[in-house]
């Protein structure tokens, strides 16, 4: 321990602490940069990766620069501190199942039938002159546009979507598969579709007066 001249004990322990100060500052201020043609392969190495993945490559990194690190990795992949910082705490906790995910659950992107109410709204809309259901169980329902038409008729109302989507809907909406019958090979009814749209006039005239509509399946017997 060096002392000053004319000083004290005490004086001698302050000066000996600040030179100590001194000499770690001056340390840490020496951080040696990596080489530019190495720094260009970290760079492309932490493009290629997972959010999850860049957190802690830029931490490990930060991590064995020590002081100044931080900064210094942010520099290097145009990073901010907060996500370095993340990295760190992270790589303090033991690695679960759970970090095989990409993303963290709920992450991404939601479905569109969750994202646009309106979508919903625009489907009924749509759905409601063409259900039929069944007789013996209320939530089952059917319809007989197919779900090309029915995507169709969407894109109509401003919602370009695809057959997928449609699917998304049906289920959300109760809507099921009817099962198919067999009929007669080339058996056609005289002014079908006119019955059928006389039909659908009837049952909205119904509805629009507040009377009850039944729905009934049946086929006539031979």
């Amino acid at each position: 321990m060096r002392r000053s001249k004319g000083g004290n004990e005490g004086e001698g322990v302050i000066n000996c602490t600040g030179e100590a100060k001194s000499a770690k500052i001056r340390s840490m201020q020496r951080l040696e940069p990596y080489d530019p043609a190495l720094e260009e392969q970290m760079r492309n190495l932490y493009q290629s990766l997972s959010e999850k993945a860049r957190r802690r490559y830029a931490a490990i990194e930060a991590k064995k620069l020590g002081y100044g690190g931080i900064s210094y990795v942010c520099r290097l992949f145009g990073c901010d501190e907060g996500r370095v910082k993340r990295g760190l705490s992270e790589l303090e906790k033991p690695l679960s199942c759970q970090d095989k995910r990409i993303r963290e659950a709920g992450g991404g992107r939601k479905r569109m039938v969750e994202s646009q109410p309106q979508l919903d709204v625009a489907f009924l809309e749509i759905m409601t002159p063409h259900t039929a259901g069944s007789p013996t169980e209320e939530t089952v329902k059917w319809s007989n546009l197919s779900r090309t038409k029915i995507a169709e008729e969407l894109a109509a109302k401003g919602f370009a979507v695809s057959v997928t989507v449609v699917d998304q809907l049906l289920e959300k909406h109760d809507f099921r598969r009817r099962q198919a019958f067999k009929t007669e090979a080339d058996k056609r009814v005289k002014e079908r579709d006119e019955q059928f749209n006389n039909i659908e006039q009837l049952v909205e005239t119904a509805r629009q007066q507040g009377n009850p509509v039944m729905s009934m399946d049946v086929k006539k017997k031979s």
